[in-house]
């Protein structure tokens, strides 16, 4: 049932999209087996709008307090939402994700941690790191523009402005060898460093800078430990 009412949504949300944002996609998830989408977070509309610009039913990790209303939460939940508790590592909600991509599906995570709230990237947290190194799953980094002119933080309505969803390749990470807690934790910085620099170079826009950011250029190839996967 729950499919059902997806694909009513799905349809819905890029009839309008098509409407209202002049939607366009560029590029595409692979078609099958387990993933993991890292988007840049800008909007409440990221989620519906990255959402139908894919051909494939997707969860998404949000955070834990957006939605309040114990049954609304229950709907969501069972329409993909998996809530995420900040501030530190949420077991629950990261076993949810790696259990779904290890079954084939399509997990969505924004390497954030929360929405900018001027339109710029934000240094990347360490999270999406850790559903790599357990599953060995590809990521595939992507790029909402405009959602941010359509739906700024405090606006009240949205805007009537182009939004673009732009799919990069897959990457993948050599997972394996990782014992020490050093290893460990420099393996998490590699790839949310890197997918943030993929993420940076489909929307044509600077890398963050921060501790958990160290590289300021946007790239034109994989940072070394990442291929694509093709």
């Amino acid at each position: 049932m729950t499919r059902v009412v997806y694909g009513i949504l799905w349809v819905l949300t890029r009839t309008i999209g098509w409407i209202c944002f002049r939607y366009r996609v560029e590029g595409q998830v692979p078609r099958t087996g387990g993933v993991l989408v890292a988007a840049n977070h800008a909007s409440y509309l990221d989620i519906p709008l990255l959402g139908c610009g894919m051909r494939r039913r997707a969860w998404y990790l949000g955070r834990s307090d957006l939605f309040p209303v114990p049954v609304l939460k229950g709907v969501l939940q069972s329409l993909g939402w998996i809530p995420l508790r900040l501030g530190r590592l949420d077991r629950g909600a990261f076993g949810k994700a790696i259990s779904l991509i290890q079954a084939g599906e399509v997990v969505v995570i924004f390497p954030e941690g929360g929405r900018s709230h001027d339109g710029h990237l934000r240094p990347p947290k360490a999270g999406i790191g850790v559903i790599v190194s357990q599953t060995g799953c590809p990521v595939v980094p992507a790029y909402l523009k405009g959602t941010f002119d359509v739906l700024p933080t405090g606006a009240r309505w949205p805007r009537w402005r182009q939004v673009t969803v732009r799919f990069g390749s897959p990457l993948t990470f050599e997972t394996g060898g990782h014992k020490e807690k050093a290893e460990t934790k420099r393996f998490y910085e590699q790839v949310s460093r890197t997918v943030i620099e993929h993420i940076a170079a489909l929307g044509d826009v600077p890398a963050p800078k921060g501790k958990d950011a160290q590289t300021h250029e946007t790239p034109n190839r994989p940072t070394a430990g990442a291929r694509n996967a093709e």
